[in-house]
């Protein structure tokens, strides 16, 4: 029995010793293959833009050892062409004749790989012009608050619009740029948030002076308050006198806390158009905001008619 697991040992032993040395022997050869070689276009124009953005590659036939040409494959190594060095054609185009680059190219390819030969005639690269446009940026906000929190003021986007750079007739069709959304829950204090701004679908080749934006806004408490304020009454005959019941009226309205100490009676004006009720037939008065805070919102009036008297 240990004489069979011997022999089974040394079996597998010698069948990989043999593996091992014709693995050696078979890729210390030479060979001949054709690999395919992305390009990286570099140095364009400041003035121009790429505007193919998938991917060109060069077909080559080269020669080198079995373990070279494996090697060169399995890192899928990029040629760098320089755009500025290329020929023009009409329609914005540019080409280059491979065969003309090839010293560059085999500079830059792994030691031991030779180019018998590049299949590929030539290599065409569509330019446009850059053009420059400033457009706004627009948050994409949901936002949930404590109760009796919310927004002091408005939500501030930093910067609030970037120069995009690209084609002229991709540019036509951008407005504005989304920012990615921003998603805050259980909001009760001031916030600042780094987004990502997000290129169009249809245009990933345009370029942004900026990558991200800085959403920001104040936050606080908010609560209910109201006021008796006087009221006037506005287009009156000099010939009459208008007589009410009560000289003031309630207004209630909602402030952020920090800025309640800050609304009083004078804070408002109300007044009531007689002549636009006796235009409508109306026997009522209508008060109605004519000046009240900025920071002051969800104002009402109690009542929201004025029964009155007339005196001649």
């Amino acid at each position: 029995m240990k004489t069979s697991q011997t022999i089974s040992k040394s079996f597998l032993g010698f069948l990989g010793a043999s593996f091992l040395i014709w693995v050696l022997i078979t890729f210390s050869k030479e060979y001949k293959t054709v690999i395919e070689y992305e390009v990286n276009f570099i140095n364009i124009p400041q003035k121009n833009i790429l505007l193919e953005t998938t991917p060109q590659k060069i077909a080559s036939y080269v020669s080198g050892s079995g373990f070279r040409l494996f090697w060169s494959q399995l890192f899928d190594q990029k040629i760098k062409l320089d755009v500025s060095k290329f020929a023009k054609t009409s329609q914005n185009k540019t080409y280059v004749l491979p065969k003309n680059q090839l010293s560059n190219i085999q500079e830059q390819l792994m030691s031991g790989v030779e180019i018998e030969n590049i299949l590929k005639d030539t290599l065409y690269v569509k330019m446009g012009f850059l053009h420059t446009k400033k457009v706004p940026l627009k948050p994409n906000l949901n936002i949930n608050f404590q109760v009796g929190y919310n927004l002091l003021g408005d939500v501030k986007v930093t910067p609030d619009s970037v120069l995009i750079s690209g084609d002229e007739n991709q540019l036509k069709s951008i407005q504005f740029l989304d920012l990615e959304s921003l998603k805050l829950t259980n909001v009760k204090g001031n916030f600042s948030n780094k987004v990502a701004i997000l290129k169009p679908s249809q245009s990933k080749s345009i370029k942004l002076t900026a990558s991200k934006a800085l959403i920001s806004a104040k936050v606080d408490k908010f609560t209910e308050g109201s006021l008796q304020v006087p009221f006037k009454i506005t287009n009156v005959p000099t010939d009459i006198k208008i007589t009410t019941l009560s000289e003031t009226v309630l207004v209630t309205f909602v402030v952020a806390l920090s800025q309640f100490s800050r609304v009083s009676e004078a804070s408002f004006i109300i007044e009531c158009d007689y002549e636009m009720s006796t235009k409508n037939e109306l026997g009522y008065l209508i008060p109605k905001i004519v000046l009240k805070p900025d920071f002051v919102d969800n104002i009402k009036i109690i009542p929201t008619k004025i029964d009155f008297l007339i005196q001649k």
